[in-house]
């Protein structure tokens, strides 16, 4: 029996004694309510005090026989309340409250729902990366093991809306589904996309079908894990090189060169030049694509392309190119 249910069934137990032994006295004795609680209590508890009332010889076997059941779920009850403190659940209860109030205070992070297989990758690699995320799972095991590594994580399920707004989707800059049901996936896309329709969602099939219904449902990418795995063996074996660039750019982040996509803001040196002249004043990177305003991508740009606010870009470049691009240095 789990420790909450056994500590519900104490209180019932202690309750369910403090009346029957009240309404007893109140029926034997013909005593009022005060008094028939005050003696229950104090015959229950074993206090030792004077009878309220002296006793009849009905009210003395009512009275023996609620000292041998009460004070029998009072000790029954004393061993769970212990039992509950030992094994951590008050601290528990607080690091729960403590861990919500650090998710309240977060804005444009990632809320990261399923930490199955795919999901720890993904977190392991948000925990690299350094961004903000919390996990929602159902499986209480499987938050525990969340927790234990330190991440922020949320009991329940993930189509519910209101774990959706506890994890802080209203200011969540995306949402990654990893559920294991493909129609978990889908309603979970659903119910993101209707609270937030301008949220990020990226979510996880497992074939073609679920792939094109999880587009109709609003996602804005759909990833099916057999097919990158595929993909990925077969360019290991084609092209070994180029995998150990991407690889390096992208997921070392000890590396010099990074590759980042990077967004021209109204800070960045970027905003209304060519591409010509953001290579020219930011030093020797490399821009691999950009993304305009209107979702069109042009990738290898021209030296003649402009560079506009909101465009997006795939830079390979040290790190601080990288903070000049993005207006930092």
């Amino acid at each position: 029996m789990k420790s909450r249910q056994r500590i519900l069934r104490v209180i019932i137990l202690l309750l369910g004694v403090i009346i029957a032994g009240t309404i007893g006295y109140i029926a034997i004795e013909r005593w009022s309510f005060l008094d028939a609680l005050f003696m229950t209590v104090i015959t229950i508890s074993t206090v030792g005090y004077e009878e309220v009332h002296p006793l009849s010889n009905g009210g003395r076997i009512f009275s023996s026989a609620l000292i041998v059941g009460g004070v029998g779920v009072v000790l029954y009850s004393a061993t769970a309340v212990v039992q509950y403190i030992i094994e951590g659940h008050f601290s528990d209860t607080f690091g729960r409250r403590r861990m919500k109030e650090k998710i309240e205070q977060l804005k444009e992070h990632i809320i990261l729902c399923g930490y199955g297989r795919v999901g720890q990758e993904v977190a392991r690699v948000f925990e690299s990366e350094g961004v903000a995320f919390v996990i929602i799972d159902e499986n209480e095991e499987t938050i525990a093991k969340a927790t234990e590594n330190g991440y922020l994580s949320l009991h329940g399920e993930a189509t519910n809306d209101d774990i959706l707004e506890e994890a802080g989707i209203q200011k969540a800059k995306g949402l990654v589904t990893a559920l294991d049901s493909d129609a978990d996936n889908l309603y979970l896309t659903l119910s993101a996309k209707a609270m937030r329709p301008e949220l990020f969602v990226v979510a996880r099939g497992s074939n073609e079908k679920s792939e094109a219904k999880l587009k109709r449902a609003g996602a804005d990418r759909i990833i099916l894990p057999y097919r990158i795995g595929g993909r990925r063996m077969a360019l290991l074996t084609l092209r070994p090189l180029v995998v150990d660039f991407i690889d390096t750019t992208i997921h070392s982040r000890e590396g010099e060169l990074v590759l980042e996509n990077v967004k021209v803001t109204s800070e960045s040196p970027l905003a209304g030049i060519t591409v010509k002249e953001g290579l020219g004043c930011c030093g020797a990177m490399a821009i691999l694509a950009v993304r305009k305003k209107d979702d069109k991508l042009i990738p290898n740009p021209p030296e003649d392309a402009l560079l506009e606010v909101d465009d997006e870009m795939v830079i390979i470049g040290t790190r601080e190119q990288l903070r000049m691009v993005e207006g930092q240095v």
